[in-house]
């Protein structure tokens, strides 16, 4: 099967455009309107790793869809993961997009590392 007979294809950016898109979804998600609507789905979620999914996620993901759909990407689930990979393949080449796009990462997925209310020993052995 050919490449091409795909009719989803996403859109080929350069890196210099991958970076503006990138920046325009950044700047949508600190848009007032937007800022209320992660922060609704931040408070339903409680620090619930689930509940992030649930709530904010699908938030984060129209936030996203609206911005990348204007260049070429499909408004839906499936252009969000193709701009995503987009992204991805570019981070390696470009340390501001790779910067960018962990910026992107940290406005909607929680911190992994930080005990959730920053107790700093909590339970953590010193050697």
């Amino acid at each position: 099967m050919a490449a091409s007979a795909q009719p989803s294809a996403p859109p080929a950016l350069s890196a210099e455009q991958a970076k503006a898109v990138l920046a325009e979804v950044i700047k949508a998600f600190g848009a007032p309107e937007n800022a209320q609507r992660m922060e609704e789905a931040r408070d339903n979620a409680c620090n619930d790793m689930g509940k992030m999914l649930q709530f904010l996620l699908p938030v984060a993901t129209q936030i996203q869809q609206d911005v990348i759909k204007a260049y070429g990407f499909s408004s839906d689930g499936e252009g969000v993961l193709k701009f995503a990979r987009l992204i991805k393949s570019y981070e390696s080449q470009d340390p501001e997009i790779a910067s960018m796009s962990g910026k992107l990462k940290a406005m909607f997925l929680p911190p992994m590392t930080l005990p959730p209310h920053g107790a700093g020993t909590g339970g953590v052995a010193a050697s």
